[in-house]
């Protein structure tokens, strides 16, 4: 596994970094030796060194744990109140370090919906573009629908595509043409934008694909994914959503690149975007390849500054929402415990009670006007379920610390009601 992945016998349990986080937000600003001795690099990196660790601990003001929601070695989930309030999640790495650190907005006053008709009332209420399902993984490893809404209708996926990128690595370890513990340099021309942090490295530095994989689904790291799609081969990644029962892959074809999705996106001129719209299939292959030749454009954009979607339904990762489910259900298959310790790292405040449901994985995705909320849970008692929220809007983007928190419910609700009928 890389420097970065956990294992249960943390030298550092997540309970005593989180009491550390406490007293911290209490004594803030604090030196850089104290911050470096309790949390990783990769966090400190992404939020803006010593400076912006200081700066969001004086956001929490002086908290205080009213709820431990879930508890696990590596990871607890606490309820807090103060300046900020809301579900903390502290994460630590094998060496005991915070590598994970995040805050959802408090959501009690928002009831957990208990049927699946009042799930379909709070998802109109959404007042957006929906298409959600909620499956049973069989013993057989087969998903079955048991409750949707337009839950074979494809939407944009935002990073919920990655999953299927972290399909092609396992099946390449399985079929032994990579290893996860391989390493891989760094290379200028396959950086991406944010989100993540690895686009900052410098050229030749190697990590282990485990690295790779790990930054691509715990901070989304863009520049990470590209790595990993262009070492596998597009045309593998391509073929992992055939593998893993996308009905319709050559929607996702040319499969984008992150980098070759910020040309499209970014440039406030839209000509990138215009050329591949006016373009035919085959010479989109031809023009992908082009963009991500192409030197990263100025990241000055209205794009997100503004808050206006851009072409979500035109360029973009397209599945359903039972197309997701089924990609969870065919890395479970793979049976790889890489994939376990990087898809438990953050269940993105979802919340779910860790005594009923011990396992939670999650890759969410979003871009202006995308959200997309996409997890698999398995019960105390091995029961295996999965559950993919997909919102968009073509012409407004989303106030995410209002519509996350509502989803989130509405996902509690559906695992709630999984586990009771499956």
């Amino acid at each position: 596994m890389s420097e970065e992945t956990v294992s249960e016998s943390v030298e550092v349990t997540a309970a005593a970094a989180l009491e550390w986080v406490v007293g911290a937000a209490a004594r803030a600003p604090l030196p850089e030796d104290e911050i470096g001795g309790h949390v990783a690099p990769m966090l400190i990196e992404v939020v803006g060194g010593t400076e912006g660790f200081n700066a969001v601990l004086a956001q929490l003001g002086r908290p205080e744990v009213t709820e431990i929601r879930r508890e696990r070695p590596d990871a607890i989930w606490a309820m807090i109140s103060g300046r900020a309030e809301g579900l903390l999640m502290v994460h630590v790495n094998e060496a005991g370090l915070i590598d994970t650190a995040r805050l959802v907005p408090a959501a009690a006053d928002i009831p957990v919906p208990t049927s699946w008709g009042e799930i379909d009332s709070r998802l109109e209420e959404l007042g957006c573009r929906v298409a959600f399902a909620a499956m049973r993984i069989e013993d057989d490893g087969q998903p079955r629908l048991v409750h949707g809404v337009d839950a074979d209708t494809a939407r944009p996926t935002g990073s919920g595509f990655k999953l299927y990128v972290l399909a092609a690595l396992a099946r390449a370890v399985a079929a032994g043409r990579a290893d996860w513990q391989e390493l891989l340099p760094i290379r200028e021309e396959w950086k991406s934008f944010p989100s993540g942090t690895l686009q900052n490295r410098p050229a030749g530095e190697k990590l282990s694909l485990a690295t790779y994989a790990e930054y691509m689904m715990a901070i989304s790291d863009n520049t990470a994914t590209d790595h990993l799609i262009h070492h596998l081969g597009r045309p593998e990644v391509f073929s992992e959503l055939t593998e893993l029962g996308h009905p319709d892959p050559d929607l996702n074809l040319p499969f984008l690149t992150t980098r070759a999705f910020f040309q499209c996106k970014v440039p406030d001129d839209g000509a990138h975007a215009q050329r591949f719209l006016e373009a035919t299939r085959g010479e989109r292959i031809a023009l992908v390849e082009e963009l991500e030749r192409l030197d990263l454009p100025d990241p000055a954009s209205s794009w997100v500054k503004e808050s206006k979607p851009r072409h979500i339904d035109e360029i973009e990762w397209f599945a359903t929402p039972s197309d997701l489910c089924r990609a969870y259900a065919g890395l479970l298959r793979f049976a790889q415990p890489e994939i376990d310790h990087i898809l438990t790292r953050d269940d993105h405040g979802l919340g779910l009670d860790s005594t009923r449901f011990p396992t939670v994985w999650s890759k969410p995705g979003s871009e202006v006007g995308v959200i997309t909320l996409n997890y698999l849970a398995r019960t105390a008692d091995h029961r295996t379920f999965a559950a993919s929220l997909m919102l968009s809007d073509p012409t407004a983007g989303f106030d995410e610390m209002l519509i996350v928190p509502r989803a989130s419910r509405i996902l509690q609700g559906a695992f709630d009601l999984l586990a009771a009928t499956g």
